[in-house]
């Protein structure tokens, strides 16, 4: 028989182990790619953040925080540094929500740091992976809290970091404020675990979401302040509104439009037709004669005929939106979807204003082999992070401990931006759904923490405990 200082020593070995293995994937990961991976996109919003104007091409909250750190240290490194390591501090966090841990979590962990989400995508300067990170981190805030929610400070200490991470989710992704409804749901899980009637349930859960959508409309607006009056959202729209009526003018040459009352522009959208692919928008740029009639137009000049399509021509609106979903769900060629990128790359004036050089050296070079051995493998593939998060949800609502309802809430947000993307999606870049991979990974990071599908402790646990081998 065990002595019982070795006995309480062993019990802990999974989760140390665990924990080793996952700072160990931070150290690799940060190591290979520090300062940063950059590309175009991420040296403007550098640029941006460091003079604090914003062109409203992506959310202005990347840049703001972009900004923020590279006024502390030039560069993104430590915009890199703090995104990662709040990702590991959450993943270390998951070990606290149950009193025991299984040998099967260092197994898993080791899987994950070995995935390119993990290894190279954590040290790409993309929203992406801070939306993904901010989203995980807020619902295991949510989770810690449920766990904690007879202790007031704690309680009131994670619900309100968990409310900032999701508003710089929300903030951080045109479709990101689906987690704030995922998030409230969540909110209504907790409280119906803690004993709560359900019609006071609910009520908490909407008035949490009126409060996380004011807050978030609040941040909005602060940050637009920042934002050129000449660039934003109104031109972003009016790109998807370009790529959809250019579809649907490619499936069926003889649609109408009679919302379009300027005869130039259409006849522009229909030459444009040769350019059109459902692979990404960035085709029409190259279509002239369009975009120099949308230059000359207003920014709401597309609102009915797109608006008309939708309505009337709906079957028609949803071919063209499937073909462009199919390249960023399934990406078919995955050398057309940018699985990732390495080195610094940017616009030469951009990088001239910021003091930096185009960048590949051995460590880029490195990462990119490492990434590259993966492409055509399961390793790059949705609809496996999809099934993945589909099992894993099934599993929690099965189980229905304090924390699987936020977790599973977490999966069904993950998979509700995804179906968002149906509707939004311009580009079939791999990482548009890079949440819902690394969502699915989470998921399963947790499951395998405490795969026991009955353990009353686990269930009422209220209080932290030390973890117990499997």
């Amino acid at each position: 028989m065990l002595s019982q200082p070795y006995q309480k020593e062993f019990r802990r070995a999974p989760a140390v182990l665990t924990a080793g293995v996952l700072v160990g994937g931070f150290v690799f990961s940060m190591a290979m790619t520090l300062p940063g991976e950059l590309s175009y996109d991420s040296v403007i919003q550098l640029l941006e953040g460091r003079t604090a104007a914003y062109s409203g091409w992506h959310p202005p909250v990347m840049s703001w925080l972009l900004g923020l750190a590279d006024a502390a240290w030039p560069g993104a490194a430590l915009f890199v540094l703090a995104n990662a390591a709040m990702m590991l501090v959450s993943m270390l966090s998951l070990l606290r929500l149950s009193p025991y841990t299984s040998w099967a979590a260092p197994v898993v962990a080791l899987g994950c740091i070995l995935l390119p989400q993990f290894a190279i995508y954590q040290g790409i300067v993309w929203k992406d992976v801070l939306f993904a990170n901010a989203a995980i981190a807020g619902f295991i805030a949510l989770a810690q809290a449920a766990v904690r929610w007879p202790e007031l400070l704690w309680r009131v200490a994670l619900l309100a970091t968990a409310l900032v991470l999701l508003i710089i989710a929300a903030l951080a992704r045109q479709n990101g404020p689906i987690m704030l409804v995922a998030a409230a749901v969540s909110f209504v899980w907790i409280l119906r675990d803690q004993g709560a009637a359900a019609t006071r349930a609910l009520q908490a859960g909407g008035a949490a979401l009126l409060i996380a959508l004011t807050v978030f409309g609040a941040a909005s607006a602060l940050l637009n302040m920042r934002t050129l009056p000449t660039r934003g959202a109104a031109k972003q729209l009016r790109v998807l509104e370009a790529y959809d009526l250019v579809a649907a003018l490619t499936l069926d040459p003889g649609l109408q439009l009679p919302e379009l009352s300027d005869a130039s522009l259409l006849d522009a959208m229909r030459s444009a037709r040769s350019y059109y692919s459902p692979v990404r928008s960035d085709t029409l740029a190259r279509a002239q004669t369009l975009q120099s009639a949308l230059i000359k137009a207003t920014d709401d000049v597309l609102h009915g005929p797109w608006l008309d399509l939708v309505v009337h021509h709906t079957g028609l609106y949803l071919r063209e939106r499937a073909a462009v979903f199919r390249w960023v769900f399934l990406t078919p060629d995955l050398s057309r979807c940018v699985p990732y990128v390495v080195g610094l790359r940017g616009p030469a004036p951009a990088l001239r204003a910021l003091g930096m050089q185009e960048r590949v050296d051995s460590r880029d070079e490195f990462a990119s082999s490492y990434g590259r051995r993966l492409i055509g493998t399961l390793v790059f593939s949705h609809p496996i992070y999809l099934a993945l998060a589909l099992l894993e949800f099934a599993f929690l609502l099965y189980r229905r401990r304090i924390a699987d309802g936020v977790l599973a809430c977490l999966l069904a947000g993950g998979m509700a931006v995804t179906a968002s993307f149906l509707f939004v999606s311009i580009a079939c870049d791999y990482r548009y759904l890079y949440f819902l991979d690394m969502a699915a990974l989470i998921g399963l990071f947790y499951i395998a923490g405490d795969p026991r599908l009955t353990d009353g402790a686990a269930r009422t646990r209220k209080t932290w405990a030390v973890p117990e081998v499997a």
